[in-house]
């Protein structure tokens, strides 16, 4: 993996390589937590229920590169969707983050050196979650969380 140092600091979004890409995210799996919109109001909640895919214990995608086609209603980030996508992104995302002109949080592995930090500062969703496997889409009101947890 070839990473221009501290390329999220100048490089836009959408001229970055597909490895400074990946590079951006920071491994909280909330992204993989299912989430609910309010048809009226457009706020979106999110649940501690995660995607089929979801390896609670890696806090990462057991089948990443082919994810879209096993999950077809998975939301897949590239620069040209983070506009109309990004709502759906938690506030500590870094994709979310930096398309909103703001900075990489100091827990962010990019700055921390540490792919942990994430865990450590309690951003992530490790160990936490619940697979959508085992809940009706009925009862997922029921697991709604702050999704800055």
């Amino acid at each position: 993996m070839s990473l221009r140092p501290r390329f999220w600091e100048d490089v836009p979004l959408s001229q970055m390589t597909s490895d400074e890409w990946e590079a951006l995210c920071d491994g909280c799996g909330k992204c993989c937590l299912n989430k609910l919109e309010d048809a009226d109001t457009g706020e979106v909640f999110f649940t501690r229920i995660a995607c089929r895919l979801f390896d609670d214990a890696s806090c990462q995608c057991a089948n990443y590169a082919i994810r879209k086609s096993i999950v077809p209603e998975c939301v897949v980030l590239k620069p040209d969707t983070l506009d109309d996508i990004s709502y759906w992104m938690p506030h500590s995302c870094a994709y979310r983050r930096l398309n909103e002109g703001r900075k990489l949080a100091k827990w962010h592995p990019l700055i921390s050196g540490d792919p942990n930090s994430v865990h450590e500062a309690g951003i992530s969703v490790k160990d936490r979650t619940v697979p959508e496997t085992q809940v009706p889409e009925d009862d997922w009101e029921d697991y709604i969380i702050d999704e800055e947890i």
